[in-house]
């Protein structure tokens, strides 16, 4: 009998040492927050890019909205975690403006996942980041539809629309962002890309579509961005930052975490938190970090 339990024993410590290991959370650094019982509910993953943005959607009939895509060097970061979240297709893409850490990575993104529709502001650029996602986009045989104020987007489940840019801005390429307000039952989101205190005073012409439950913070957190009047009329419950770790810029600035935390907004950040996982019932809204 002694044997015989001597024998189980290493065949149960064999088993076990043999056993494949499973993480214990599903918020590990690497990777986003997947919310497995979230079926009929609004998930927003805003990805862990470093010092750019992008953002995920999915909407409660199971639609992916993607906003920007990080750098250049961050495309293929943004395809793998479209990959381990399941995306097999996008729906759409908002390109907010050209600058290079919002648009770099889209390139990819687009030669590597079906993509149905692309909205970017009426605004061009020269350099070779822009050049490279519209070719990405020519080569998919898609035509960029003109993102401006008052255009909804064809989503299911969610009301969709771009709330800016309101007018024309020249040159200035941060006043051109395509800001994207979404609602879903009686939760809503601003993403506002890195439109400034310039677009910011077009849009409080029409305060009443502003207020939200959680903001996307303008410019990574920047002081030119979240103007006093602005944050007033968003009233947000929730403030989210992408912002890369000791970028040089200096974002998210001081100030802007103390407005933040004046209009008692709970503050996430991705240099801090990781990849920010929001997940809304139409009702209330849980939160989600990495790290």
């Amino acid at each position: 009998m002694r044997k015989l339990y001597i024998t189980l024993g290493l065949i149960l410590s064999l088993l076990v040492a043999c056993s494949p290991s499973f993480p214990t959370s599903t918020t590990a650094a690497s990777q986003p927050f997947l919310e497995e019982d979230a079926s009929g509910s609004l998930q927003v993953f805003f990805l862990d890019v470093g010092q750019g943005d992008s953002t995920l959607i999915r909407t409660p009939k199971g639609q992916h909205l993607l906003i920007d895509g990080g750098d250049n060097h961050k495309g293929e970061d943004v395809v793998d975690y479209l990959k381990q979240l399941g995306v097999k297709s996008l729906d759409a893409i908002i390109a907010t403006h050209p600058d290079a850490d919002h648009i770099g990575g889209l390139d990819t993104v687009i030669n590597a996942i079906p993509t149905k529709s692309v909205y970017a502001p009426k605004v061009s650029h020269t350099t070779n980041t822009y050049k490279d996602f519209l070719l990405a986009v020519k080569n998919r045989g898609l035509k960029i539809r003109s993102a401006k104020a008052g255009l909804a987007l064809p989503l299911d489940g969610v009301t969709a629309e771009f709330v800016a840019p309101v007018a024309e801005y020249s040159k200035d390429l941060n006043a051109w962002s395509a800001v994207l307000r979404i609602q879903y039952g009686n939760t809503s989101f601003l993403f506002t890309g890195d439109a400034e205190a310039r677009s910011e005073a077009d849009m409080l012409k029409s305060p009443e579509i502003l207020k939200v439950d959680v903001l996307k913070v303008g410019h990574h957190g920047s002081d030119t961005s979240t103007s006093q009047e602005f944050l007033n009329a968003v009233k947000p419950t929730y403030a989210v930052i992408s912002a890369g770790k000791d970028n040089k810029y200096g974002h998210p600035k001081p100030a802007i975490i103390n407005r933040l935390k004046k209009s008692k907004a709970t503050v996430y950040r991705t240099d801090t938190q990781g990849t920010i996982t929001a997940v809304s019932d139409g009702s209330k809204i849980t939160f989600e970090t990495t790290r």
